[in-house]
């Protein structure tokens, strides 16, 4: 779906949120929150005190990502999450978003810490 209401729906999500849910999906699967942590700094550059303040701010994902310093490997993230494939997606926002959904996969999902990060 690349249509207009679905990319500013993911532009007006509340960034605080979806990460509780975040954090809920990788402790299930037995990751820490520090883990979610290094790998939402590896790809926005925020570290724990600037992201506790973009949670505290109830910024939406348009000014979360905005506000980011995208890791110049984030392109390196490939494959389908919710349905869609990551590198075609044209809105860049929505992809950006879709990048972070596809590390919390990944971390949840098992893989080892190098290979989400890319080997930066």
């Amino acid at each position: 779906m690349n249509s207009n209401t679905h990319h500013e729906r993911i532009a007006k999500m509340i960034f605080a949120s979806v990460y509780p849910l975040y954090l809920t999906k990788v402790e299930k699967k037995g990751r820490t929150k520090e883990e979610l942590l290094q790998v939402i700094e590896w790809l926005t550059g925020f570290d724990h005190i600037k992201l506790q303040e973009m949670i505290e701010k109830r910024v939406t994902f348009e000014t979360f990502f905005q506000n980011a310093a995208l890791n110049p490997n984030a392109h390196l993230i490939t494959g389908m999450i919710c349905g869609y494939r990551i590198e075609e997606i044209e809105n860049p926002l929505t992809q950006n978003v879709r990048y972070l959904d596809k590390l919390v996969d990944e971390l949840a999902n098992g893989r080892k810490m190098e290979k989400i990060l890319r080997n930066s």
